[in-house]
């Protein structure tokens, strides 16, 4: 099982275009200018993602990690 670092992941949804649109307490929705709907991840930096909610992100955002 992958796990990877909500950081990471931000670094990475950044480097491709994806804004923060909203946020409440830990929970972060970002948009794309051209992709369509919305990525949210729960965690902070250092929290470990992994599981269900990686591949739901990794399908929301069309990156693969």
């Amino acid at each position: 099982m992958k796990v990877i670092k909500a950081r990471k992941i931000l670094k990475a949804l950044r480097d491709d275009g994806w804004t923060l649109k909203h946020q409440v307490g830990s929970h972060a929705q970002y948009v794309h200018p051209t992709k369509p709907g919305k990525v949210t991840i729960n965690g902070t930096g250092n929290d470990d993602v992994y599981g269900d909610l990686l591949k739901s992100i990794e399908e929301q955002s069309g990156l693969e990690f």
